[in-house]
């Protein structure tokens, strides 16, 4: 269920072939520097521009052969486009002390003791509800990351078993990964995939995430009767899937490096 921006732009005959399948380079866009991978695909026809979820970074897909010329020309041309929808996506915070996470959709504020030890962990102090990290500054982002890892597993583990039940089908696997372009996933043997980050959201939220791929265990598809089969599983189907599509750019831009 990707959330990037897309642009397109039908490819032109090429005169010399790119020299590999996947190319790695940074390029700039109104002062920042942004990962670029250059991807060929033998079944691409037209040039594909894509913004990775919060910003994190750019790809092209390429048709195979395109010169490289068309690459620079194509990127110089939507420039432009680019920069405005660059500047809609949110800044990206860097988790630190001092600053709020989102848990469960309820933003937490992050207490650093250096001097403590023990795992991360909630708590409440006067001003509202806490997220507690010890040890050294250096691995706090990592600590948290850590964190919303342990509750994802925790808490999406418990809803793909009482959503299988309803279904009834089995997960072969569940995983949890940081993914930039999409939120969850399911193959065609039943393994699960979602992004931890999930976890900032709303209960409800991560419901519905859950509830979207389970379905895909009887539906491979977006048919009709996916989405019916979504809506008997998570009757907020519609709302949580909004409210991903809305905010969801902002947790995918949280960084925990």
């Amino acid at each position: 269920m990707p959330f990037a921006f897309l642009k397109t732009l039908q490819s032109r005959p090429a005169s010399s072939p790119a020299s590999s399948p996947v190319q790695q380079r940074e390029h700039t866009v109104s002062g920042r520097t942004l990962p670029l991978r250059i991807v060929e695909n033998d079944r691409a026809t037209r040039l594909t521009l894509r913004i990775d979820a919060g910003g994190r970074g750019l790809r092209i897909t390429v048709p195979p052969g395109l010169a490289r010329g068309e690459v620079e020309r194509f990127l110089d041309r939507h420039q432009g486009w680019l920069e405005q929808r660059l500047a809609k996506i949110p800044d990206r915070p860097q988790v630190r002390p001092g600053i709020k996470v989102p848990v469960r959709g309820v933003p937490h504020l992050i207490v650093h003791e250096p001097d403590k030890r023990g795992t991360t962990k909630i708590g409440r102090d006067a001003s509202g509800p806490t997220l507690t990290v010890h040890g050294e500054l250096a691995h706090l982002p990592r600590r948290v990351a850590d964190f919303l890892k342990r509750e994802a597993k925790r808490d999406i583990e418990a809803l793909v078993e009482r959503h299988c039940t309803t279904v009834g089908r089995r997960a072969k696997t569940i995983r949890f990964r940081d993914t930039s372009s999409r939120w969850g996933s399911c193959t065609s043997d039943g393994a699960l995939s979602f992004s931890w980050r999930i976890m900032m959201a709303p209960p409800p939220v991560i419901n519905y995430l859950v509830a979207h791929e389970v379905a895909h265990l009887r539906e491979m598809n977006h048919g009709p009767r996916f989405w019916q089969l979504c809506e008997e599983l998570c009757p907020d189907t519609d709302r949580c899937k909004a409210w991903l599509k809305r905010n969801g750019t902002a947790l995918q831009a949280i960084v925990f490096e």
